[in-house]
């Protein structure tokens, strides 16, 4: 006989927290976002985030460039798994090699392409600053610098070379491989420049340093890095080729990996897991998704370091649609939350959930965490940033960037959703669609930031723990949610 859950199955949209005592050790400006990320024993060294946010491992969010920026906030990103390994590894060392201040350059021309093809790569990167070698390639020895003062196109022919417009690497004022930071600062002010190379004993290209950077250096005190000042960064993997792609990704210098599935709660994750586990000790490994307590066990069980809840409720999956299958993101990260805190009553261990999915609006994020939830992922609100591989188009008078979902006809990683993998009898359990373009991760990431701490310090909390101790929380009524917006008026902005 089938069991059915009289419980009705919630969002995070059908709950507000009830403000607590706030005093000054709870004001926003004392309130720590730090969590963990990976099973401990209470003392016991583990991995923490700065801030409780990681990117989906989806095609449309997690490349190097959002790793980078997240990571620089305090966050991490996932890099997508639904690419070739040699490609995904690529991502995950230009993560690896970048450095606060150092920019690894990905423009590259040599002395014999033309002006024609400089514009071309500025259009295509945005890049101002080209980098010369003898193959136009980054292994090659550096020969010169474009910038845009370097040429005119008004008076340059567009045929001609490069090697008549660039800066000669003999007039280059140049920083030696091992530099600091400061030492490069230093000569980039001495000697008035706005870029410096940094080059190794062979004279090929190891990072550029630019002036306009130093402020930028200053500005991100949460980075999140490891013990060799490189920038986190996680990867998703699959229960098909973990074999072959777990090796390269770790020898990258992937930090953490995450299996990433639709439904977690199969033999495969099991499988994969205890694999990892037995052959790789050192390394972490995230699980899911589950939407409840069975599901969660038998990951924890398995070895998981991490465990994501939520099934369907991402806004670009159609799961429950399609299959049936999922619940309300609340009920589930309640029940799982209550699982992890038993799981840890009776090992000792605590596993820290993540609540992936049901986000729409930023108090959801911390609702998410007040229910239990250690830190959140999230595929739309990163896919609107300029740093996401979505292209930015404008679709009347409003920009937009692509958003595509794993499960969807566009990305094809048909291995995340079908075990037979069969083109005659696949269906899609996600859609290809836009999101309205915000700008900078940076930017929006610190307004959300602070109506956490907000939120937090009117609940009395000065932590996420405590958070998750104190917070009191309330089901509200339809009417309830339409009285807590602005109505029975006549807005002057909608985007308020």
């Amino acid at each position: 006989m089938f069991k059915l859950y009289n419980e009705i199955s919630r969002t995070f949209n059908e709950y507000l927290l009830i403000p607590n005592l706030s005093t000054p050790l709870c004001m926003p400006e004392k309130i720590d976002l730090t969590t963990p990320i990976t099973r401990f024993r209470p003392g016991e060294a583990h991995v923490r985030l700065n801030i409780p946010f990681v990117s989906a491992i989806m095609q449309a969010v997690s490349d190097h460039k959002l790793a980078i920026s997240l990571a620089r906030c305090g966050g991490l990103s996932f890099i997508y798994g639904a690419q070739t390994i040699d490609s995904q590894a690529e991502m995950i060392r230009k993560v690896k090699k970048f450095k606060s201040g150092f920019v690894v350059c990905d423009s590259y021309l040599s002395p014999e392409h033309t002006l024609n093809e400089i514009l071309r790569l500025k259009e295509d990167t945005g890049h101002t600053t080209i980098a010369v070698t003898s193959n136009g390639k980054s292994d090659g020895i550096l020969t010169g610098l474009i910038t845009s003062r370097d040429y005119r196109i008004s008076r340059d022919p567009l045929d001609k070379k490069v090697c008549d417009i660039m800066t000669p690497f003999e007039s280059l004022i140049t920083g030696r491989d091992g530099i600091s930071l400061n030492e490069a600062n230093d000569l980039i002010w001495a000697n008035k420049l706005n870029c410096l190379p940094i080059v190794n004993e062979n004279q090929q290209l190891v990072h550029m340093v630019f002036r306009k950077d130093y402020e930028a250096h200053k500005e991100n005190p949460f980075e999140l890095l490891d013990e060799k000042k490189s920038l986190l960064v996680g990867a998703g993997i699959n229960t098909y080729d973990y074999q072959d792609r777990v090796p390269a990704l770790l020898e990258a210098g992937a930090d953490i990996l995450c299996l990433d599935s639709s439904d977690g709660y199969s033999t495969w994750q099991y499988d994969a897991i205890t694999y990892i586990k037995s052959n790789y000790p050192k390394a972490y490994i995230g699980a899911g998704n589950v939407v409840d307590a069975e599901g969660f066990r038998y990951l924890a069980d398995a070895g998981a370091d991490f465990v994501k809840v939520g099934i369907g409720g991402g806004s670009i999956c159609i799961t429950r649609e399609q299959k049936g299958i999922g619940r309300g993101q609340a009920t589930a990260i309640l029940e799982v939350a209550s699982a992890r805190d038993k799981y840890m009553e009776e090992t000792g261990i605590y596993i820290p959930i993540c609540s992936d999915g049901g986000i729409v609006y930023d108090n959801h994020i911390a609702i998410a965490l007040a229910m239990g939830a250690d830190f959140v992922m999230m595929g739309r609100y990163f896919a609107r940033f300029d740093e996401s591989p979505g292209k930015k188009l404008k679709r009347g008078n409003e920009y937009v960037k692509e958003y595509w979902g794993e499960g969807s006809d566009r990305a094809k990683n048909w291995q995340r959703y079908s075990m037979s993998a069969s083109k005659d009898t696949h269906f899609e359990e996600g859609v290809d669609s836009y999101v309205p373009y915000a700008g900078a991760l940076k930017d929006n990431l610190s307004v959300t930031i602070s109506k956490i701490k907000s939120t937090m310090s009117s609940c009395g909390a000065a932590s996420i723990e405590e958070f998750q101790k104190k917070a009191r929380i309330t089901l509200v009524s339809p009417m309830s949610i339409r009285e807590g917006g602005a109505h029975d008026i006549i807005l002057k902005n909608k985007d308020y």
